[in-house]
């Protein structure tokens, strides 16, 4: 568990001034088993064109935390996987509208494949007539990975998930959860494990968003 001690030192920094020259980092299609394939080849959703700043770049990196941590820069919606000798893999991800958002340390608990979806009441409350599960698949809003977040031992509800609206990475309008494209959480899924420390850093202590403009909230998914 991570002391509350360097809670306050990571929240009191500025993530946008420690990270620096990114490189692109080409997807791969070396992760992807024959049930990816199938399912991202007939997706119901219609091939987003990913902002430049959003896809996955290798950037240079040079905050505290250690190799294999997971970072979440909602004010510049990116998440960052921490890797050796300062660097970090840069995703571009959608964040929870500001009322959903959450913040603090967590430790994935859980970790599943092209998961199912159960809303929670809130969702039923807050997005009107949701089915009361919905199955795994391309059209799921969880999309391909789910990484889940816990805290103090106790589920958080709160997800680090793939997206079956993949045109709204670079916004903010999810329940609180953090949404990548397909692709980039299954790459994100493939390095991390159940354990890895996730710090999801308080509003106003991150980076500036490299985009500018609202985009209309969407329906569905945590």
């Amino acid at each position: 568990m991570i002391s509350k001690a360097i809670v306050v030192v990571l929240a009191g920094l500025t993530l946008g001034a420690c990270v620096t020259g990114a490189t692109p980092e080409p997807s791969s299609d070396a992760n992807l088993k024959p049930r990816d394939r199938e399912y991202l080849a007939n997706a119901p959703y219609a091939k987003a064109s990913i902002p430049a700043p959003y896809q996955r770049h290798i950037v240079d990196y040079h905050r505290m935390e250690a190799p294999g941590t997971i970072v979440v820069d909602s004010d510049a919606r990116f998440l960052y996987y921490v890797l050796p000798n300062k660097k970090a893999i840069r995703y571009g991800v959608t964040v929870g509208e500001e009322a959903q958002a959450w913040s603090g340390v967590a430790k994935i608990g859980n970790m599943a494949e092209w998961p199912g979806w159960t809303p929670t009441q809130g969702e039923h409350e807050r997005l009107g007539n949701l089915p009361k599960f919905v199955p795994g698949g391309p059209h799921n809003p969880m999309g391909a990975r789910a990484l889940y977040l816990y805290a103090n031992g106790k589920d958080t509800l709160f997800r680090i998930h793939g997206t079956n609206q993949p045109e709204y990475i670079g916004a903010a309008i999810s329940s609180g959860c953090i949404r990548l494209t397909n692709e980039d959480v299954i790459d994100l899924y493939g390095r991390a494990k159940t354990g890895t420390p996730v710090v999801v850093l308080a509003p106003g202590t991150g980076g500036q968003s490299p985009m500018s403009g609202a985009r209309v909230a969407a329906v569905g998914g945590g």
